[in-house]
């Protein structure tokens, strides 16, 4: 039970249109298990019918649908027992709900400083950029923290080899997740680009 969202959001990803599956997801997903049940995959087929044809992915689905892999993918790469599963999963969405705050947290007074600096805006106001400058520099530090705390507590789950695994496999997954970010572009671009030549 525990794989069927996961299944369905990464058929939801390969099916998506204009952004092609990276080479290993597509690896993966085949040799992941059929679901007990015969009709459990049709909802992960018909899902991607839904979606508008000319709707690009956004970097916040890509990061959700990855989370998701990574969870869906992580017993067989780490090789985990079943009594270590259900802790280490816990723990790695408490890593991944954590890295996913700070993030947001990191955009949103970028986004602040943007504003602030835009010259046509026409404000110069230094002691608000300082502000915002100083919100950042603690934001980042405290995601330091914060994200060293989780991998602790997902590494106290496993031994010394899987720990070792988990950073292989994760960097795997960051690697795939910047190639569809960037196709997710370009296919939005296009989009774009066929909306004005119309």
């Amino acid at each position: 039970m525990r794989s069927t969202p996961a299944v369905a959001l990464l058929a939801l990803l390969i099916a998506a249109p204009g952004v092609p599956a990276p080479r290993r997801a597509q690896r993966a997903t085949q040799t992941t298990p059929p679901a007990p049940a015969p009709a459990a995959p049709q909802p992960a087929q018909q899902q991607p019918q839904t979606l508008p044809i000319d709707q690009p992915i956004t970097p916040a689905q890509i990061q959700k649908w990855f989370e998701a892999f990574t969870v869906l993918q992580a017993q067989d790469r780490l090789q985990l027992s079943e009594a270590q599963y259900f802790k280490f999963v816990q723990r790695l969405r408490a890593l991944q709900e954590t890295r996913w705050n700070h993030q947001q947290a990191h955009q949103r007074i970028l986004n602040d400083l943007r504003k602030l600096t835009n010259p046509q805006a026409g404000s110069n106001d230094e002691a608000a950029i300082a502000e915002r400058l100083k919100a950042l520099r603690d934001e980042d530090a405290a995601a330091v923290v914060d994200v060293n705390k989780a991998y602790d507590a997902v590494d106290e789950t496993l031994d010394m080899r899987q720990q070792a695994l988990f950073r292989i496999f994760e960097d795997q997954v960051e690697q795939q997740k910047l190639e569809l970010l960037i196709r997710a572009r370009q296919n939005a671009r296009a989009l774009a680009r066929g909306r004005q030549g119309k």
